[in-house]
Parts: C-alpha cells; structure tokens; sequence
C-alpha cells in the first residue's frame, strides 16, 4: 500500500473545527490586549457564528431526502398515469381518414402533455437546489453583516491619531494612541474578515452549485477591499516608526 504523502486529502478542504479554533484563539487574543473593547463583544460574536454556520453548512451536505421522496413519487404516478389513460396511438384507427385526423389531435395533445410534465418534474428536480440555496444566502446574509460591523470598529482607528500634531475635538470617538497597540488592533479586525470568508468558503465547500459558489465570491471579495483597506492603516503605522 502506498503511503498518504504529507499534505495529502486533509489539506484539500477547509476543516470547520480549525476554523472554529482559529476564531476561539483570536477571541482571546483580542481579550488579553483588550478586554474592555467592543470588538472583543464582536470577536465573540464571531466565535458563536462560526458555530452556527458550520452546523448550518454540514447541514446542506446531506440531501432532502422528502423533496427526492416527492420527486420519485411524482415520476411513478406520472407514468401510471400516461399508461392509464392510453397515450400511445392506436394503430387499429389509422386505416381510414377520420381515424388518422383523431390520431393526429391525439398526438398533439400528448406531446403537450409531455411537454408539461416533463417541466414540471424539471422544477421538481431543481427543488432542492433551490430549498438548499436560499439556506446558504440566509446564513451568508448574517455573515455579511458581521463584516460590516467589523469594518465599523475600524473606521475609527486612523493612524493620523498618532501625530503629534493631533487635536480631537469634544465629539472625536475614543482614539488608541500607542502604535504598537493600534496596529495589532487593525491586525486582528484584518483576522477577523479573514476567518469570515473561511467560513462563507465553507458553503461552497457544501453545495456545489454556481449560484452559491457566486455569492460565497461576493463576500470573500467584500472581506478582502475591507482587509485591504485595514493594511493600507498598517502599513502608514509602520512607516512612521522607520521614520
């Protein structure tokens, strides 16, 4: 037998627990440097997301096994049916004129018939799909508002705070003033947009199909320009220290 070589099956899917791990660790990171803060509430929140949706995104792995139940039934009593009513034309009617021309409208009537059933039994078909689908973009939803309320604890944290030059105002929101601490700060928002597109690529991972793999792209996108957004920060923190 040959032997699984280093990084082989486990590496090629994103493993929920890791992920679930990942969000708990940072949740105390952020709670040893800031235990007061709202984005410890928000890392917390994230903490009990990441539980609900992995539970979720298991869930969609399995199939519905009701709507196949209904599909199979449907197919059944579809073909009793046509076999009932006799669609198949009656070759002992076509040897004279007014036989042939109720044959015809017999036949006419048939395909429209098919034609029918078989887009009904397609929706049928897609029913899962689609049950599985509007699952996924409800759980996504709640994501994409985490984001955005991660995306809000960083908005205020500029780094021109850290200018001598400085002067707040009487409505200016709290200000981190210490570099070191504004920059692990926006490291951990950065993080935290991180393990949210983990989690979104978690759907993805569960239902294969292109609707969701679309949505699942969007949120990683939208983490991405925030995160992005977050380093430019960083990267003006650092700069000032080489300075």
């Amino acid at each position: 037998m040959a032997d699984v070589p280093a990084g082989g099956p486990k590496y090629r899917s994103l493993d929920p627990a890791l992920i679930i791990a990942t969000a708990e660790r940072l949740e105390q990171r952020i709670g040893d440097r800031f235990p007061e803060s709202g984005l410890r509430r928000v890392a917390i929140e994230l903490v009990s997301l990441s539980r609900d949706l992995v539970r979720a995104a298991r869930s969609l792995e399995a199939p519905i096994w009701w709507v196949r139940a209904v599909v199979a039934v449907a197919f059944v009593a579809g073909a009793a049916m046509f076999l009932f009513v006799g669609t198949i034309l009656p070759l002992d009617r076509l040897g004279n004129e007014t036989g042939v021309a109720e044959s015809v409208q017999g036949i006419e009537a048939s395909l429209n018939t098919i034609l029918l059933a078989g887009l009904g039994f397609l929706a049928l078909i897609r029913a899962e799909e689609r049950i599985k689908r509007k699952k996924v973009f409800t759980q996504l939803h709640v994501l994409r508002s985490l984001i955005h309320v991660v995306d809000m604890h960083q908005l205020t944290k500029d780094p021109a705070a850290l200018s001598d030059t400085f002067r707040p105002t009487a409505n200016s929101p709290a200000r981190i003033t210490d570099a070191a601490e504004l920059a692990r700060y926006l490291d951990y928002c950065s993080e935290m947009l991180s393990i949210s597109g983990k989690l979104a690529a978690l759907f993805a991972q569960s239902v294969n199909d292109e609707v969701v793999i679309e949505a699942v792209n969007d949120i990683e996108e939208l983490g991405s320009n925030l995160s992005r957004k977050i380093w430019q920060k960083i990267t003006l923190i650092e700069g000032r220290g080489r300075h």
